[in-house]
């Protein structure tokens, strides 16, 4: 029997036929995602979500996410492109799915990553259920990430062809039934690909600059969100030496991340030839900062929970894998214990620094995503590897 003849994207009809919804941001990214497949003749609706919070948790009249110039923009392609879009406000989903976790987890001594609750919680949750109630055949974004469907039908994650620009790390938490439904046609590109078919095809943001910041964070200063949410994250406490002694004060645990060395505003002579002093832990309820040498930060052992895995359930508990607990690391060798109620514990073959709660394990076989989950807690286990 002859298989059916798919489209570009993957489905049994022709483009014409094909409702993509497509998730623009007003970058370059979605905007190019969005006109290539209006190109190619598929029925393309564009939907933007207005993230903006109006002076609650940024100031009045700052550029945030989806908001101000962005909407303008995404909103020009689709009509210099002639196809629908839609604004949708999504401020207190947004607000309370994002911003609020963002503030606890700096008060719980975490360091958070609001991208990934982002997508999990605004962009591949609320805005699937939009695209599916448009009558969209799949909704497709301009992310970095490339997806494949293996010969049983299954839908697989892959790191980004241009690994410099790979966003595998913010999308571990995509589930297998979101899979299914999204496509990521940037995903073998590199970003210099992206911006010459901007270019080809006019689109006004041709070439807007890639964001950098968290897009609620006004120029990176995320302690003015958190303190203004929530005013108690300035309480003062002492900052103590993992020997017991305190040798410090602070202004507040939200000024402070695992790994940090510099502003510590600890005096000389707390340590033999005045080595240098790294933040090992943060004690959220003792209201405490731990300092330490450098070797206090090495970790082996990482623990997990909220896990989300992207491999079939019948795959065996344990496993070798390559692990990343920041966005920019390359992966390293690990292995994988997967438990019950969504948990999984993570060996490191070497001790590694800085990796703090809060921060996301995103383990890959190769380049293929099989996901990860939130980091709870971490430990030294194997003292005759300490660095």
């Amino acid at each position: 029997m002859r298989a059916k003849q798919t489209n570009s994207l993957g489905l049994p009809k022709p483009p014409s036929e094909t409702r993509v919804v497509v998730a623009m941001s007003g970058g370059v990214d979605s905007s190019v995602t969005a006109a290539l497949l209006h190109e190619e003749g598929y029925d393309v609706v564009g939907v933007t979500l207005q993230l903006y919070d109006h002076g609650q948790a940024v100031s009045p009249g700052s550029k945030t996410c989806c908001a101000g110039q962005d909407i303008y923009d995404a909103r020009r392609v689709a009509e210099e492109r002639s196809f629908p879009h839609y604004v949708l406000d999504y401020e207190t989903n947004f607000r309370e799915s994002v911003i609020e976790d963002f503030a606890d987890s700096y008060l719980r001594g975490e360091t958070p990553i609001p991208c990934v609750k982002c997508n999990q919680g605004v962009k591949f949750r609320d805005l699937l259920k939009v695209a599916k109630d448009l009558g969209a055949d799949c909704m497709a974004t301009g992310h970095y990430i490339k997806r494949t469907v293996d010969d049983q039908g299954r839908a697989h994650l892959h790191r980004a062809h241009d690994h410099g620009k790979d966003q595998s790390y913010f999308l571990f938490a995509t589930t297998q039934e979101q899979l299914d439904y999204l496509r990521f046609p940037l995903g073998s590109w590199s970003k210099d690909v992206t911006r010459r078919h901007a270019q080809r095809l006019g689109l006004l943001n041709a070439e807007k600059p890639d964001s950098q910041d968290i897009c609620f964070v006004p120029n990176g200063d995320y302690t003015k969100i958190v303190k203004k949410l929530r005013p108690s994250a300035e309480k003062p406490g002492d900052i103590v030496h993992i020997d017991g002694r305190i040798v410090g004060k602070h202004d507040g645990i939200v000024h402070y991340t695992i790994g940090q060395r510099k502003g510590l505003g600890i005096g000389g002579g707390v340590t033999e030839n005045n080595a240098p002093l790294y933040v090992v832990a943060i004690d959220s309820g003792q209201n405490q900062v731990l300092v330490g040498p450098k070797e206090a930060l090495a970790r082996d052992t990482l623990y997990l929970k909220d896990c989300n895995w992207l491999f079939p359930d019948n795959k065996t508990k344990t496993s070798d894998v390559q692990v990343k607990f920041r966005s920019t690391m390359a992966p390293i060798p690990a292995t994988l214990t997967v438990e019950e109620n969504n948990r999984a514990i993570i060996t490191l073959e070497t001790p590694q620094y800085g990796i703090a709660a809060g921060q996301a394990a995103v383990c890959y076989a190769d380049d293929n995503l099989l996901g990860g989950g939130w980091i709870n807690s971490s430990h030294l286990s194997r003292t005759e590897s300490r660095p």
